[in-house]
């Protein structure tokens, strides 16, 4: 039986007469990779904090590895999980090696846990840099590699990769990924639809603190598709026909016997057009 690594039940959160969260619920299985999907100023960081005992919940309950949210504060469970959010927390005097060491000293970390990291996200270059010297892209690593070098058993990442290039967002999911099979569940937010169709198992839309809809990518794709494909011909026309449809099927068949077909593709729907689609707003 698979155990739950988070569950979540009717959470809300308000800030005096501002609701931040209303009546949330979800369970994370052990293993997953989780995305919790919204613009800013959706409510994502404010679960973040109430998974991580930087907040507590005004009604309803979260627990995490088994124990209420708020008991993360406490050492032995502060050891089980990392966290990558906006606020760094940096040492911005000492090197990039020299944050890090500090960290593994906190976890009895043997110093090969830093080689590690660096490597992860790929910095090992830059381990004499001081922090000051580092652009936002590379502090982001360096907060992430902090995060992951005790091999926790649930990694929280708030928008991980929103200051990184191409090439290192790339390096970073294939590290998320393998640090995923190795046993981390890892909790999710961003308002990139391509990194939670890339990295996410499941995922839920979060818009002004509600959750309105949860599912895999895949699923979710499907339940939302209007079922039709678009036919392109070698006479430049575009034709939108329903799918699984017997006059479909013999529109196509006449098309293909006279080679007049260059392409067809089934008009799926992007995450970001459900998001649309179920709030009448973007991602952005």
């Amino acid at each position: 039986m698979t155990t739950a690594t988070i569950e979540v039940k009717n959470v809300q959160k308000t800030f005096g007469t501002f609701t931040a969260l209303k009546d949330v619920s979800f369970t994370i299985k052990k293993g997953e990779i989780f995305g919790f999907l919204g613009p800013s100023g959706s409510g994502k960081t404010t679960m973040i904090k109430i998974l991580t005992a930087q907040l507590e919940q005004t009604a309803g309950e979260a627990n995490v590895l088994g124990v209420p949210a708020i008991n993360m504060k406490r050492g032995e469970n502060k050891a089980r999980f990392g966290i990558l959010t906006d606020n760094s927390g940096l040492y911005k005097r000492l090197t990039v090696e020299e944050n890090l060491l500090l960290f593994g000293n906190m976890y009895d970390l043997p110093k090969s846990a830093v080689d590690e990291a660096l490597n992860f996200v790929n910095l090992a270059d830059a381990r004499k840099k001081k922090v000051t010297e580092l652009s936002k892209g590379m502090m982001q690593r360096v907060t992430l590699a902090r995060a992951i070098m005790h091999k926790p058993d649930l990694l929280f990442l708030d928008e991980p990769t929103s200051a990184l290039d191409p090439v290192n967002t790339a390096h970073i999911y294939k590290g998320l990924r393998k640090l995923n099979e190795m046993g981390t569940t890892i909790f999710l937010t961003t308002h990139d639809m391509a990194e939670a169709e890339t990295l996410c198992d499941r995922v839920a839309f979060l818009h002004k603190g509600k959750i309105q809809a949860i599912g895999a990518p895949s699923n979710l794709k499907h339940d939302y598709s209007d079922e039709s494909m678009t036919v392109q011909l070698t006479t430049g026309e575009e034709h939108i026909l329903p799918m699984n449809d017997h006059a479909s099927a013999e529109t196509l068949t006449q098309w293909m016997s006279t080679g007049s077909i260059i392409r067809i593709q089934t008009n799926e729907p992007t995450l970001g057009d459900i998001f649309m689609q179920l709030t009448g707003s973007d991602l952005q």
